[in-house]
């Protein structure tokens, strides 16, 4: 009886490590054609972990040691400033999270990430990313052009926040991220669209409305 059990938990766990291993060449083989020798080295060096909801992937004053995708779930970006929360991001699936220049300079971050439902987190740091660098030169590439990409949206996106009123942020929000209404509590939208939680709700129904 205990080697029947023994040999059912060996075949969980085995079943088990080998759907993490597929799935993190499965989402690596959307961007990059990989060889056996390049698949493998994805699996050795990129783990895909669970995280709870309300879990801090990093604090202020910390070093960022990790970056993220995500692959399930919702993260949230935010500093504190003069004793209260300001959030100013939000990444969902297929979103990569990463502090840059804590990540890269190996320096105390100015600000939070931290999980808004419970998600699960391709995770890399910073060693295992340099080692693929060397296995697989081709991924430096993709990370160069994604960087680039992502900080153009960066760039649209606070351009937009800077010229437009709270309402029009809303509206704006609604239209290229309708998915965050649902999934993000509202005093988050609210941080998140430099508004109190009382003037969105006003916002909310005057939109309703027209």
């Amino acid at each position: 009886m205990i080697t029947q059990t023994f040999f059912i938990l060996a075949t969980i766990r085995i079943i088990t490590i080998m759907k993490v291993e597929n799935d993190i060449v499965k989402l690596i083989s959307r961007f990059l054609t990989l060889n056996d020798e390049e698949s493998k080295a994805f699996m050795e060096c990129i783990p895909i972990k669970n995280f709870k909801k309300g879990e801090l992937l990093l604090k202020e004053g910390q070093v960022s040691r990790d970056s993220y995708f995500v692959i399930e779930g919702c993260v949230r970006k935010y500093y504190i400033i003069d004793g209260e929360e300001r959030t100013t991001e939000f990444y969902v699936e297929d979103e990569s999270i990463a502090s840059l220049q804590s990540y890269k300079n190996k320096t105390p971050a100015n600000h939070y990430f931290e999980c808004v439902e419970d998600c699960r987190l391709a995770v890399l740091n910073f060693e295992k990313e340099q080692e693929l660098f060397r296995r697989v030169p081709k991924y430096e590439s993709l990370c160069r052009m994604t960087m680039e990409n992502d900080f153009g949206d960066q760039q649209e996106t606070l351009s937009q926040f800077i010229t437009s009123n709270p309402e029009k942020r809303y509206k704006t929000l609604l239209e290229s991220r309708p998915d965050l209404i649902q999934r993000v509590p509202q005093y988050y939208l609210a941080s998140y669209l430099g508004v109190k939680p009382e003037s969105l709700s006003r916002i909310r129904k005057r939109i309703a409305k027209k």
